[in-house]
């Protein structure tokens, strides 16, 4: 199926924000947090995942930049909630960010964006005191995206060529799963060909095979690591920025 980026975008701020509703079983994990400039308090679109605008706004711009979680850019999407550790300004939930890029700070594993650093805090006045720390201490795990059934949605990307060069982001998959590797059917071989991780969530092929495009995706989750086919094709006359849902039922 495929769908207006412009609805999608709109459709997933309003929705990514349930992930603060979901439990998760993970423990927290201790760590640190700093923020990053921003002239309007959102993401960037120039963010390494290559999410473009999507990585602006999504999570109502609640959004951050990992290092060790980035898991060669695999971790691109990932929900996290973040609990900073200062008693009388920290709200008790915290923040819950999606990552959109890759970022290295002061023995830090999340640079948040300005509108994700300030819901650390129990309101107004106890962000303000916050963003004047710079660096604070917090605790985090990985907590489930939302989406309201739609598993994997892939974009083709804006760089594309049709018919010689085929790019691809993955634009979000629910629940926790990670998308390691990406690989298209080749029907006059018979076999699976992989892509190429060009950077973060974008994968790519150089003269994709003519007719629809079919792919399959390995992810890593609680079920381990294996393969999910897309159950919609991608249509022969393919566009750059045309966003698809995979129809994929992830265990």
């Amino acid at each position: 199926m495929e769908f207006s980026v412009k609805h999608q975008i709109g459709l997933v701020c309003g929705m990514l924000l349930l992930a603060a509703l979901c439990n998760s079983q993970e423990s927290f994990t201790d760590s640190r947090a700093t923020y990053y400039g921003s002239p309007d308090c959102y993401g960037t679109p120039r963010g390494a995942c290559g999410f473009g605008e999507y990585g602006r706004t999504v999570n109502d711009g609640s959004v951050a930049g990992v290092s060790r979680l980035w898991k060669n850019g695999s971790g691109c999407g990932a929900c996290y909630q973040v609990r900073c550790k200062v008693p009388q300004y920290c709200d008790e939930n915290g923040a819950y960010v999606v990552v959109t890029d890759y970022g290295e700070g002061d023995r830090t594993d999340f640079i948040m964006s300005p509108r994700g650093y300030s819901r650390l805090g129990s309101n107004e006045a106890a962000s303000a005191e916050l963003f004047k720390y710079g660096v604070v201490d917090v605790e985090y795990r990985r907590v489930p995206c939302k989406y309201n059934g739609y598993n994997i949605v892939v974009k083709v990307h804006e760089h594309s060529k049709n018919p010689n060069y085929f790019a691809v982001l993955v634009l979000y998959v629910e629940g926790i799963y990670d998308v390691t590797a990406l690989e298209m059917w080749q029907e006059d071989c018979q076999e699976w060909r992989p892509l190429r991780r060009a950077t973060g969530a974008v994968f790519d092929y150089e003269n994709p095979p003519s007719g629809e495009i079919n792919l399959r995706f390995q992810v890593s989750g609680k079920g381990g690591l294996y393969w999910v086919q897309s159950k919609n094709a991608i249509p022969s006359d393919w566009r750059g920025g045309a966003a698809y849902d995979t129809m994929v039922q992830l265990n």
